[in-house]
């Protein structure tokens, strides 16, 4: 998604846990000084990008874990969709958000389309 497009979405604002296959991946761009995109939900666009370093991954109290970039941007970890083309903790969510409209009737009703 390039910078200034925007996928409404709302930003819940209490931390969600995420699976330790995410730490890992996170882990390993910070001991491999990876470079990159990390694309993540945010209350300003809906869907935020940020490049560059992750140089640590932090856990703040009563906020959640996040990830520190070199450029200064802090980015909870429940809230990233990939990170460096890889799918993060929200990437599921995004996926389901993006095929949602897939889902519906059209508003026509269950009933109606049946017949």
């Amino acid at each position: 998604m390039k910078q200034g497009m925007t996928l409404k979405h709302p930003a819940d604002p209490s931390y969600l846990p995420v699976a330790w296959e995410y730490r890992e991946v996170i882990e390993e761009a910070i001991e491999k000084k990876s470079i990159g995109k990390i694309f993540y939900f945010c209350r300003e666009e809906g869907v935020c990008e940020a490049a560059g370093t992750v140089v640590e991954l932090k856990d703040i109290d009563k906020e959640g874990l996040f990830v520190l970039l070199d450029a200064g941007t802090r980015i909870r970890v429940d809230r990233i969709i990939t990170l460096f083309g890889k799918p993060g903790a929200a990437f599921d969510e995004y996926n389901a958000y993006g095929n949602a409209c897939m889902d519906c009737t059209g508003g026509y009703d269950q009933d109606e389309l049946s017949s």
